[in-house]
């Protein structure tokens, strides 16, 4: 496996300053009719300019030599190297992988769409070059299987799957330290490392999203009318409780019962009561 070497090239301006005494010479000589002097200069002119180039910040430049991999320059600024080296222009910047919303199936086997955003940079430009045929593209169809993986391992809610530790739903910033870590596994070899990855599309499939949206619906209600009836016990007993305190009045068994049974009807209903005011007693 080939591994990133730094390469110390000279400085473009020290070359600058010969490429000028170079062209000085070949005019000096051109004016005193020496044309054997100014062959040496004349080639070299062009030799020297050949190899000089700019490393903005954040960049790079992989050189070989007639396929043979000598080093990385990484220093900003005017440089020069041997003119035969083959340069190879490369960014360090971190850059944005905006993925595409991909079906797939979660833990449960429900049919999920999810996409994610990945933030990344080069590290090791050798790796990056020569380890994979496009890292770019590497990176892209590895992303997409990194996120189909995820999918598999973890249900998309707690309604899927009540014991699950993590969910996609709600597994909030361990779902992304999950996907980081998988992706940096994946793009080590190209000499890529992820910072970022978060998951920026989540739904269930159209198919079954009208389904999922009852079911959803259902257990919300059943959670509110859960609450609702330990609401109204609650208040029931305390009413009991102040009346028979209070001595307001004595109530048997059976009065309790009708008691509890129209306060739970008043409290547990969603719709407005009408009272009915009972003249007699419950005995006639």
């Amino acid at each position: 496996m080939i591994q990133e070497k730094n390469f110390t090239a000279i400085s473009g301006f020290i070359m600058i300053g010969a490429a000028l005494a170079c062209a000085a010479a070949v005019i000096v000589f051109a004016i005193n009719e020496m044309p054997l002097a100014i062959i040496p200069f004349a080639i070299a002119l062009p030799f020297i300019i050949r190899g000089l180039f700019i490393i903005n910040p954040n960049e790079a430049k992989a050189l070989t030599l007639f396929g043979d991999y000598k080093g990385t320059v990484k220093h900003n600024g005017l440089k020069w190297v041997n003119p035969f080296f083959a340069r190879q222009h490369i960014s360090l910047r971190a850059r944005n992988l905006n993925g595409q919303p991909l079906k797939v199936n979660d833990k449960i086997g429900n049919p999920i769409e999810i996409a994610a955003v990945v933030v990344w940079n080069v590290v090791d430009t050798a790796k990056a070059l020569y380890e994979v045929n496009n890292f770019e593209q590497f990176v892209a169809i590895q992303s997409e299987a990194a996120v189909r993986h995820l999918a598999g391992t973890c249900p998309y809610d707690h309604g899927e799957d009540e014991f699950a530790v993590v969910t996609l739903r709600s597994g909030g910033e361990k779902v992304n330290e999950m996907l980081v870590t998988e992706l940096n596994e994946r793009l080590s070899q190209a000499g890529i490392i992820v910072s970022e990855a978060r998951i920026s599309h989540l739904a269930y499939a159209p198919e079954i999203a009208g389904a999922m949206l009852q079911r959803q619906q259902a257990s919300a209600v059943v959670s509110a009318r859960k609450l609702i009836v330990e609401g109204a016990v609650g208040m029931v007993e305390m009413a009991l409780a102040r009346l028979s305190e209070k001595e307001i009045v004595h109530l048997d068994e059976e009065r309790k019962a009708a008691m509890v049974s129209n306060l739970l009807v008043v409290l547990c209903g969603d719709k407005n009561v009408s009272p009915v005011v009972n003249a007699g007693t419950l005995y006639n």
